[in-house]
């Protein structure tokens, strides 16, 4: 009976172990509000495989996942979703090697998970070495012209666009332990 207890309790153990550190292997690298009512939070993530392979970097080439998670808060329109996704938002990253200055671009598209749910996100291979220190750069701007409509309530009542351009600047980040871990 007490080694059979045992064995629960080591099993026990491990399974909080292990979820806790796949829960946590997300790196904050910053959370912003914005009008009107929007949450942004940047991250560092595992890299992971992402499906359709031909429009995005494979896991095996990139070195992190970087997210951006877009909601509305309790503060958003009326008729807006807490914690709901916001849609059509165009985020681009810049990462900039801050001893090399070597960069590197890229568009963080819409994405979709089981943690997350919907957010914006990539693979993306780091300019240098993973523990190297980065600048990162996040231009944040409402949706393209003609992409979404906005009607008279919401012109009237909160602006003619989702947002005002945006961006988000976070110097001397890490990615060395995201970056030499795997999902699989």
């Amino acid at each position: 009976m007490i080694i059979r207890n045992f064995k629960y309790l080591i099993f026990f153990l491990f399974t909080i172990f292990l979820n806790s550190t796949l829960t946590a292997e997300e790196m904050i690298i910053g959370e912003e509000k914005i009008d009107p009512g929007i949450e942004l939070i940047f991250e560092g993530a595992i890299k992971d495989d992402i499906f359709p392979e031909e429009f995005y970097l494979s896991e095996q080439k990139s070195d992190i996942h970087i997210e951006a998670l877009a909601t509305w808060t309790n503060d958003a329109p009326e008729g807006s979703v807490e914690g709901g996704f916001v849609p059509y938002l165009e985020i681009k990253v810049k990462i900039i090697n801050q001893k090399t200055r070597k960069s590197v671009s890229y568009d963080l598209v819409p994405h979709i998970n089981l943690t997350d749910n919907f957010h914006y996100a990539n693979n993306i291979k780091l300019p240098g070495k993973e523990d190297d220190l980065f600048e990162v750069i996040f231009d944040i701007k409402p949706p393209s012209i003609g992409s979404l409509g906005y009607h008279y309530d919401w012109r009237k009542n909160v602006n003619k666009n989702l947002i005002s351009k945006r961006t988000f600047i976070y110097m001397d980040q890490n990615f060395s332990k995201w970056a030499s871990l795997s999902r699989r």
